[in-house]
């Protein structure tokens, strides 16, 4: 799960999706970073951090992580929370079969509509609630598709 911080955004799709793979029995190995590293071992924001606890979620063991080329390779699917940082996980590598395991994670749930995922961090307190839910029904749909092959 990649957003641009790692600090809204990719750690709420982190914790939805650790959530429920373990719920449907998956054993997924589920980690979030940023393709910038400004907050590098910072918590997630305290909005998201506020939103996924109302939940039932807690999201306080992850630390902001920048991406690397290594998690290009080790990770089998990346999903990107926006366009642009669709284009910068693209651009951090010179192997086109990269772009083969990178998504937009809002795609799971609404197949080639290639919709971004918002930036909550300057939207207020409902942005939060809105990018949870988002990112929320993006996983479910995710899961339910593993589940049905």
């Amino acid at each position: 799960m990649v957003c641009l911080g790692n600090i809204c955004r990719s750690p709420l799709a982190e914790g939805i999706l650790k959530d429920k793979a373990q719920k449907a029995g998956l054993n997924w190995q589920v980690e979030s970073r940023g393709t910038g590293g400004w907050h590098a071992g910072n918590l997630p924001d305290h909005r998201s951090i506020e939103i996924a606890k109302e939940r039932g979620l807690d999201i306080t063991d992850q630390r902001s992580q920048k991406l690397t080329t290594k998690d290009l390779a080790d990770f089998d699917l990346i999903f990107a929370m926006d366009k642009a940082n669709y284009r910068d996980i693209i651009a951090k590598s010179d192997n086109p079969a990269l772009e083969q395991k990178v998504f937009l994670i809002l795609n799971e749930a609404n197949p080639e509509s290639d919709r971004s995922v918002p930036d909550p961090y300057y939207g207020g307190e409902n942005g939060f609630s809105e990018v949870y839910d988002m990112i929320d029904k993006a996983c479910e749909a995710l899961v339910q598709k593993h589940l049905q092959k």
